[in-house]
C-alpha cells in the first residue's frame, strides 16, 4: 500500500523524534560516567593527598624523635648557676 505525503512526513517526524531522544539518553549515560570518573579521580586524589600528609607527619616525628635522641632524650641535666660569691 502507498504512502501519501502526509504519511511519509509523519513518519519521518517520528523518526527524527526518536532518533533525538535516543541521542539524548546516550548523552545522558555518557555524561554519568563521565561524572562518575571524575568523582573517582577526585576521591583517589584525595586519599593521595591523605597518604602524602601522614607520611610528611610520620617523616616529621621521626625527625624529631631522632633530634630529641641524640641530645639525651630531651632530658639533659639543668645547668649549674652562676652562685654569688661568699662576702668573708
Amino acid at each position: 500500500m502507498a504512502q501519501t505525503k502526509a504519511q511519509r512526513s509523519a513518519a519521518a517526524k517520528k523518526a527524527a523524534a526518536t532518533r533525538k531522544r535516543n541521542a539524548a539518553k546516550r548523552s545522558e549515560k555518557s555524561a554519568k560516567g563521565a561524572a562518575r570518573g571524575a568523582a573517582k579521580d577526585i576521591s583517589k586524589a584525595a586519599k593521595s593527598v591523605e597518604g602524602a600528609a601522614k607520611k610528611a607527619v610520620k617523616a616529621v616525628s621521626k625527625r624529631v624523635e631522632a633530634e630529641t635522641s641524640s641530645r639525651g632524650g630531651g632530658r639533659s641535666k639543668p645547668k649549674r648557676r652562676a652562685s654569688a660569691k661568699k662576702k668573708r
